[in-house]
């Protein structure tokens, strides 16, 4: 048996039940009324108008008894009222329903108590969970089922719904999915679009809701013509065109829209005139498929705002609720500033749900606005773990709070453990400082690697940093850095790792020439570093200014369908501390949905380093790339590298590098989306080159120069110089990929063959990465 259930009908039913159960109480029998109310007749008549001694939950277990709490209106100390009780069953059954167990029921009854009170009990049976066992679409050509119900956070129930909520009828849930249907739809030209209809029926056989939304699509409009239409005569039209984020030609776009008008309404406040009224109009021609859109710019009603009241924030600041606005009480009252208001609150990720209102003020030309909130748990504590070809086994724990004591401020702790790495960082960030929409932020940070498998040393990083973030527009960010930090470079030399032992022989283990040194080649077989690398060894010192310059359009950051990514990066050392180089670098990555799910991705990178003064460029400085820039070589296995001995680990970075990426990631068909696999094809291309540090390290060594071709060529003794291979020759290779956004965090699988290289060069056909968070 099915029953079916609009969210109107659902709500008119409750209503009806609700009127017949006062009804009963009313005027039917006592024993009836008791009956509904769970209570005996001597509880009733002795409890109705006798003062609560307090209010208990029996039964609860998925939903804690301080939230329960918070939820009903009965209280200690107050009159006991059987409609209030009666409201409460309901208020908490509406709680299960939202958690997703629909069959809950609530019993409540009375205990009288020898002092002439009475403690109020909730008897709660929970029941199941009640799942979304299908959400089907009517009315969709265009876009596919598949791609509607993949922008829902709605999900059906699976294989995996031992792991999610996400499968669970939340009405609150569906309303905020029809939106972001209808969003998507009006961003991509649809501004015909309506949402018909949500059934949502109750399968009693199934044990699940079936969700069907019957919408109708309209025809996609392009934009024939844009123009702005002022009639204030201190914002001319051509001065305000510029504005404007919408061009003819472009497909009509919902959010290109608002956010012209916030721009033309905030340019026009900040000029003196805060009661503009900014209307976009559109005229459209449905054969043509074109909408010709208007600005209108005029002078809006003299309302202020007599108050703000901001409700429902049980947690987080005021303040934090507040500086989301443009304007404040007292300040003309402009629509479009409160509409970008509530799309920053809903961005913050603090709150459940925010609602912007307004109402009558005091006079004709005052009005209140009402800003009502719903707190959310904003802290995280992941114990993270997983495995990656190039730091091997890793673990991590981390705790973060996004809303630091409800004041908006970004906390993270985090300590991480490997078989080839292990460090620990801190970061704070606080979103307004001075009252600015400024981030200021700081992190410090400790991290051990283990390069000897690549490069045959080890590094441990100590430091710190300073930050600024200066918001630009509503898509470009500059960021000011100050690091300060400490490197130390050390080459293992032991009978494990014999790093180092051409330079200094192990007793016992080293082969050893008449007079007691090294003999060479011997002592390069089981490994041996760079001399380039051996005189990097100890501690550096850099102070660094920099700068972030970042655009960014993506239209989700997690995963990406459309939009621009680009950040240009100049950094300075030499402030004080060892370092003295000039480094800048840019990376520009480019999203665009090619058909329904399958995404393509464009990459550009690319960097350069360069000494100042006259000091050789250390060896730590330079660029060490591999799968980061091309897909199939090792770590640190590209670019310029030692050709003398162990030439293979022994890779000595380089000051230049540039390389791009085309990719496409598709769904895999026929698996449901909350398995989260999708695969991928790639090409990849790059070259790193460049080396200028030093060649002949005699003076350092103290000893003769001692390289081949010279006529003082010691033959069993290490040479005093590096045979550098630098090759500007472009790498590339293709490959595919496996993709998964599991629930216990995203991993990624890459298998590439190789087009091109380099004599020297290290591949590695497989890479895996990723982790898990639980």
């Amino acid at each position: 048996m099915t029953r079916k259930m609009t969210n109107s009908r659902y709500a008119a039913l409750t209503g009806v039940s609700t009127c017949l159960l006062v009804l009963m109480m009313t005027v039917g029998p006592a024993s009836q009324a008791l009956a509904q109310a769970g209570a005996t007749p001597g509880q009733s008549r002795a409890a109705q108008g006798e003062r609560i001694n307090r209010v208990a939950f029996e039964g609860n277990k998925k939903i804690n008894k301080d939230a329960l709490g918070g939820i009903v209106a009965t209280r200690a100390n107050n009159t006991y009222n059987q409609a209030t009780i009666n409201a409460d069953v309901e208020r908490i059954r509406d709680a299960y329903q939202r958690s997703g167990r629909s069959l809950a029921s609530v019993t409540p009854r009375t205990v009288p108590l020898p002092n002439g009170t009475v403690d109020v009990v909730f008897t709660i049976n929970e029941g199941d969970k009640t799942p979304v066992k299908e959400i089907n679409f009517v009315g969709n050509n265009v876009y596919s089922s598949y791609k509607l119900r993949n922008l829902m956070s709605t999900t059906e129930a699976n294989l995996l719904s031992w792991l999610k909520s996400s499968d669970v009828y939340d009405p609150t849930r569906i309303a905020a999915d029809e939106d972001t249907i209808r969003r998507y739809y009006l961003r991509n030209g649809y501004a015909d679009f309506q949402l018909v209809s949500t059934d949502v029926v109750f399968d009693e056989q199934r044990g699940g809701y079936i969700v069907t939304i019957t919408i109708s699509e309209g025809q996609r409009y392009r934009i024939s013509d844009v123009n702005v239409d002022s009639r204030l005569p201190n914002a001319p039209a051509a001065q305000l065109e510029p504005l404007v984020r919408t061009r003819a030609g472009d497909v009509y776009d919902v959010e290109a829209v608002e956010k012209s008008l916030e721009r033309i309404t905030t340019e026009i406040s900040s000029e003196g005139n805060p009661f503009v009224q900014v209307r976009p109009t559109g005229i459209r021609n449905a054969e043509a498929g074109t909408v010709s859109l208007q600005y209108v710019v005029d002078e809006g009603p003299h309302v202020y705002i007599e108050r703000i009241n901001v409700r429902g924030n049980s947690r987080t600041r005021d303040y934090v609720v507040r500086r989301e606005f443009d304007i404040g009480e007292g300040d003309a009252y402009n629509k479009v500033l409160m509409d970008r208001a509530e799309r920053r609150l809903n961005n913050l990720g603090y709150f459940k749900t925010v609602r912007i209102t307004s109402e009558p003020g005091s006079t004709p030309d005052r009005v209140v606005v009402n800003v009502d909130v719903e707190d959310q748990s904003t802290g995280q504590f992941s114990v993270s773990g997983g495995y990656s070809t190039s730091d091997g086994f890793i673990g991590e724990v981390a705790v973060s709070e996004s809303n630091f004591l409800g004041r908006g401020q970004f906390v993270r702790l985090a300590g991480s453990w490997g078989q080839y790495s292990q460090g620990v960082d801190f970061s704070f960030t606080e979103p307004y400082f001075l009252g600015q929409r400024m981030a200021f932020g700081f992190d410090l940070f400790s991290k051990y690697t283990d390069n000897s498998r690549y490069s045959r040393y080890e590094d441990r990083v100590t430091g710190g940093q300073l930050r600024l973030g200066l918001p630009i527009d509503e898509a470009t960010t500059l960021t000011l850095r100050y690091s300060l930090y400490q490197s130390r470079i050390k080459v293992p030399n032991d009978w494990r790792n014999p790093y180092s032992d051409c330079s200094f022989p192990i007793p016992g283990y080293t082969a050893l020439n008449p007079d007691g040194s090294a003999l060479y080649p011997n002592c390069t077989w089981d490994g041996e570093a760079s001399l380039a690398i051996k005189e990097a060894a100890g501690t550096t010192v850099t102070s660094l200014v920099g700068a972030t310059l970042t655009y960014n359009t993506l239209d989700n950051t997690r995963n990406p369908t459309s939009g621009l990514y680009a950040e240009v990066k100049p950094d300075v050392a030499g402030l004080g501390g060892d370092s003295r180089f000039i480094r800048a670098s840019a990376d520009a990555r480019y999203y665009y949905e090619l058909f329904d799910e399958v995404v393509g991705f464009a990459r550009l990178q690319g960097g350069h380093i360069r000494s100042m003064g006259n000091k050789d460029l250390r060896i730590v400085d330079n660029y060490f790339l591999g799968p980061s820039l091309v897909r199939g070589f090792a770590p640190s296995g590209l670019g310029p590298r030692d050709m003398s001995g162990d030439y293979q680990n022994n890779a000595l970075g380089g000051t230049t590098y540039f390389g791009g990426t085309l990719e496409v990631q598709f769904p895999i068909f026929g698996l449901p989306r909350e398995i989260g696999l999708k695969g991928a094809v790639f090409a990849d291309a790059g070259t790193l080159f460049g080396y200028e540090g030093q060649r002949d390290f005699a003076t350092s060594l103290g000893v003769p120069t001692n390289c081949p071709g010279f006529a003082n060529y010691a033959p069993n003794r290490q040479p005093t110089c590096v045979n550098v291979r630098d090759d500007k020759k472009i790498r590339s290779s293709v490959g595919v990929s496996l993709l998964w956004a599991s629930p216990l965090g995203p991993l990624r699988f890459d298998y590439a063959f190789v087009l091109s290289k380099v004599h020297g060069d290290q591949t590695q056909a497989f890479r895996f990465s990723g982790g898990t968070s639980f």
